[in-house]
């Protein structure tokens, strides 16, 4: 039996990762295009299995396949394992996935927080697992890290940058560390149902009391809508203004599309894509002298008005 599930990707949050895995193999991807299929030798104990479970938390996987929409390419298998019983698993994996649909149901009940040093509230998401035999498996840390300007570039204002302030992203990981206190303290919670109004949507306090912090804040969130758009459970409100957001960063939209479990305006983010598609394959022009506009470019211009909500 196969089990499939998405999981986020932790610390800093930068996504999901699509899982389909069976007792022995199990099938990695972070765009539902492209699949890793891994395998893992020894015993048939549902022990051993249980321990291996969750993403990035087991380094006794080999990698022997990969799946490209359906086209399957086969590594060359270590002689130490069974070369049938790693056939047999690929072609499991594969057959599910030709026909599977994601992204797949998350599964992360288990959430360790950051507290709020005033109220031992949760503040910030730190890690999060789908089996609580794991927990034991993760470090004690204390400390919430942003997604770096490196991978996430968040533009400065002009006053800032006159300033000469640090990145958006290094100035939050500090509000966050200051809101968590000199003895900082985290903490596990299960997540279910009845209590996910009692955890911070999009994984992060909003509730910035400071005009600045919240501004900061938003900044940082905003930017970050293309990736907060593939968690599950957002609210419709929360899951609204991130779409809202994400029209400045068409091309992640196009990046990140199919692993969203919900979309509030199909039109919407359809436009985005087809924006990226047009601005990716439109041609680069260069010269001192800027050209006389044409009919065509005036009617380019027209059409293109279609993209603005």
């Amino acid at each position: 039996m196969i089990r499939s599930y998405s999981q986020r990707i932790l610390p800093p949050f930068s996504g999901v990762v699509q899982i389909a895995e069976s007792d022995r193999a199990r099938a990695l991807s972070f765009d539902a295009i492209t699949w890793e299929i891994q395998y893992l030798p020894g015993s048939n104990s549902s022990d051993d299995n249980r321990r291996v479970r969750g993403y990035g938390l087991n380094r006794s996987y080999y990698d022997v396949a990969s799946l490209y929409k359906d086209e399957l390419s086969m590594f060359v298998f270590p002689s130490c394992i069974d070369h049938d019983e790693i056939s047999e698993s690929i072609l499991e994996l594969s057959e599910f996935l030709s026909t599977a649909q994601v992204p797949f149901p998350a599964a992360y009940n288990f959430e360790y927080w950051l507290l709020d040093a005033t109220d031992d509230s949760p503040l910030a998401l730190i890690y999060s697992c789908c089996d609580e035999s794991l927990i034991g498996t993760y470090p004690g840390q204390t400390e919430w890290i942003a997604l770096p300007h490196s991978k996430m570039n968040i533009a400065n204002t002009e006053g800032e940058r006159a300033r000469n302030e640090p990145p958006v992203n290094h100035r939050f990981q500090r509000m966050i560390a200051s809101r968590a206190g000199r003895n900082p303290r985290a903490a596990w919670f299960r997540r279910d149902q009845d209590n996910c109004d009692a955890f911070p949507s999009l994984l992060v306090r909003e509730d910035w009391h400071n005009e600045t912090d919240y501004d900061l804040c938003q900044r940082y969130l905003m930017r970050k809508a293309p990736r907060l758009l593939m968690l599950h459970g957002l609210p419709y409100d929360d899951r609204e203004r991130l779409e809202v957001a994400a029209k400045s960063h068409v091309f992640e939209i196009e990046q990140y599309f199919t692993m969203y479990p919900e979309v509030n305006d199909q039109r919407r983010l359809s436009a985005m894509r087809v924006e990226a598609q047009i601005r990716r394959t439109a041609p680069r022009t260069s010269g001192v002298k800027a050209k006389k506009k044409s009919s065509t470019d005036s009617s380019l211009s027209k059409d293109m008005r279609i993209f603005e909500t």
